[in-house]
C-alpha cells in the first residue's frame, strides 16, 4: 500500500483494517441506516406520545401514510443517486445521499423536541413536518440503497460478493437494534468516507487508469494491480458503446438490457410481496394481534429483532456457499408455511387454547423474520449489482430501489387497512405471495453466484440466442446452480 495512503488511513482510524476491510465495514453502517429507519417507525407507529403529537389515532389509514411515503421517495432518490454516480463518482453520490439523510432525521424529530413547549400539537402541523422529514429521509436512503451495493459489489471478489452483501445487511438488522445510537455514527461517517476509494470500475469507464491502479493496488497488492486492471480494461471495451442512457431508456429500450430489467422487477417486487416488511414496521401490531398487550408487544418486537440479527450473523456467508436460487427457493417454502401457520392460529382454526395460539404464533412470526433474513434480505440487493453491464450497473440498482420503494409503499400502506379489516386472512394472503414468489424464482432467476460479471453477462446473451426465459432451457440448465468449484 502507498505509503501516503496507509499513513493517511492510520490518522483517520486507530483499527488495523484493511483498506478492503474498510470499505465493507463502511458499506455496513450506511446500510444500517434503512434498518434504523424500520426499528424507529416500528416502535413509533403505536407510542400513544407519538400519535398525540401526530393529532392521529390509532387506526387511522395516516399512520400508513407516513410510513410508506418514505419509500415512495426513495425512488426519487434513487434516480438522482445513479445519476450522479454515473457522472460523478459512486463517492460523491454516497456523500450527497448521507447527508440529505441527515436532514430528514433532524426534520422528523423537530415535532417531538418542542411538543411541550407549543400547544394543541403544533395546531395540527405536526403531521406534515413528520411528512416532509419522511419524504427528505426517502430520497437520502433511496439514494445509500442504490449506490452502496454497487459499491460494494465493484470492490468485491466475484466468489465474495455474497457474503460482503450479507454483511452489509446484517449490519441492516443491527440498525434495528440500535436505532437511535445510530445518529452519533453520521458525522463520523461522512469523515470516513473522504478517506475511501472511487470504484475502479468507474475509474476505467472515465479513463482515470493511474487513479484506478492506485485503488487496485491499494485493494490488491502490486503484484495483481495491473492484471486487475487489464480485465477491466478488456471488459469496458466489450461493454456497448451508447451510454446507459436514461431510466426510461433503460427500462424500455436500451439494448440487451429489457431482461436484468425484469428479473430486478421481479426479486424486488417478490420482496415486498413476502410480507416481511410488513413484520418490520408493524411487528408490535402484529403482535397484538396475537393477544398481546401494546407494552409487551413492543418488547416482543425487540426480542424479534434481536433474534433477527442473531440469525444474520449465523447466515452471512450461506449466500456465496449455497447460491442465491437456493436460499431464495428455501425462504419462499419457508415462509409460506409460516404465513400459513400464523393464518390458523390467529384464526383459532387449531385449538382455542390461549397459550398455544401465543406461543405458536410468535414462534411462527419470529421464524418468518429469521427465514427472510437468511435467505432473501441480502439475495434480492445482490443479484441486481451482479447481471447488468458496467455501464448499465447504477442505474441497475436505481431501478432496483424504484421497484423496491413503489412495491413497499403499496404494501405499507394497505398493512394497516389489512390488519383492520381483513384480520388474520391477511396472513393467507401473504402465504400465497410467498408460493408465487417461489415459483417465479424457480423459473426465471439465474444463479448470478461464484461467477464474474462477464460470465452473468453471457447467461443474457445465451438467453436471447435460445429465444427462452426459463433458466433451464439456457445452456443446458447450467445456470440452476453454482459453478462447480
Amino acid at each position: 500500500m502507498p505509503r501516503s495512503l496507509a499513513e493517511s488511513l492510520r490518522e483517520c482510524l486507530p483499527w488495523r483494517w484493511t483498506l478492503e476491510q474498510l470499505v465493507e465495514r463502511f458499506s455496513c453502517v450506511a446500510i444500517a441506516l434503512y434498518g434504523y429507519d424500520q426499528g424507529m417507525m416500528s416502535l413509533v407507529n403505536t407510542n400513544t406520545s407519538y400519535l398525540r403529537i401526530m393529532n392521529i389515532s390509532r387506526d387511522s389509514p395516516l399512520v400508513g401514510v407516513i410510513v410508506a411515503v418514505y419509500y415512495l421517495r426513495c425512488v426519487g432518490g434513487a434516480i438522482i443517486a445513479s445519476f450522479f454516480a454515473d457522472r460523478y463518482g459512486r463517492k460523491l453520490s454516497i456523500r450527497l445521499s448521507v447527508g440529505i439523510t441527515i436532514v430528514g432525521g433532524i426534520i422528523m424529530v423537530t415535532p417531538g423536541i418542542f411538543s411541550s413547549y407549543i400547544e394543541e400539537t403544533w395546531h395540527g402541523y405536526a403531521f406534515w413536518v413528520m411528512l416532509v422529514g419522511r419524504i427528505v429521509l426517502g430520497i437520502g436512503i433511496g439514494g445509500i440503497d442504490t449506490v452502496i451495493p454497487v459499491y460494494s459489489s465493484e470492490l468485491s471478489e466475484g466468489n465474495a460478493r455474497g457474503t460482503a452483501l450479507a454483511k452489509e445487511f446484517r449490519a441492516n438488522i443491527g440498525g434495528l437494534l440500535v436505532a437511535f445510537a445510530l445518529n452519533l455514527c453520521f458525522s463520523p461517517l461522512m469523515l470516513i468516507m473522504g478517506r475511501l476509494p472511487e470504484s475502479p470500475r468507474w475509474l476505467v469507464s472515465r479513463g482515470k487508469m493511474d487513479d484506478a491502479r492506485v485503488v487496485l493496488s491499494n485493494l490488491y497488492g502490486d503484484d495483481q494491480a495491473n492484471h486487475k486492471l487489464e480485465e477491466l480494461q478488456e471488459a469496458q471495451q466489450e461493454e456497448v458503446e451508447e451510454a446507459a442512457g436514461c431510466l426510461l431508456d433503460m427500462l424500455c429500450c436500451g439494448p440487451g438490457r429489457f431482461h436484468p430489467n425484469m428479473i430486478t422487477v421481479m426479486v424486488q417486487f417478490n420482496q415486498a410481496m413476502t410480507g416481511a416488511g410488513a413484520v418490520s414496521v408493524y411487528g408490535s401490531q402484529i403482535f397484538q394481534l396475537l393477544g398481546l398487550s401494546s407494552w409487551v408487544a413492543e418488547y416482543a418486537t425487540l426480542g424479534n429483532y434481536i433474534f433477527y440479527f442473531i440469525t444474520m450473523v449465523v447466515t452471512t456467508s450461506s449466500v456465496d456457499k449455497y447460491g442465491r436460487r437456493k436460499l431464495m427457493l428455501g425462504g419462499s417454502c419457508g415462509l409460506t408455511i409460516c404465513f400459513t401457520l400464523l393464518g390458523l392460529v390467529a384464526m383459532g382454526a387449531l385449538t382455542d387454547n390461549y397459550s398455544f395460539i401465543l406461543s405458536m404464533g410468535t414462534m411462527s412470526l419470529v421464524a418468518s423474520t429469521a427465514i427472510f433474513g437468511a435467505c432473501w434480505l441480502t439475495t434480492v440487493w445482490l443479484i441486481p449489482t451482479e447481471i447488468y453491464s458496467d455501464k448499465a450497473r447504477a442505474q441497475g440498482g436505481a431501478i432496483s430501489v424504484v421497484v423496491w420503494g413503489f412495491a413497499n409503499f403499496i404494501i405499507t400502506i394497505l398493512t394497516p387497512i389489512g390488519f383492520n379489516n381483513l384480520k388474520f386472512w391477511l396472513f393467507f394472503v401473504f402465504a400465497a405471495t410467498n408460493l408465487l414468489a417461489g415459483l417465479l424464482v424457480w423459473a426465471f432467476l439465474p444463479e448470478t453466484g461464484g461467477r464474474s460479471f462477464q460470465e452473468n453477462q453471457q447467461f443474457f446473451v445465451l438467453a436471447r440466442e435460445r429465444k427462452s426465459w426459463f433458466v433451464h432451457k439456457v445452456d443446458n440448465g447450467s445456470f440452476l446452480s453454482l459453478p462447480p468449484p
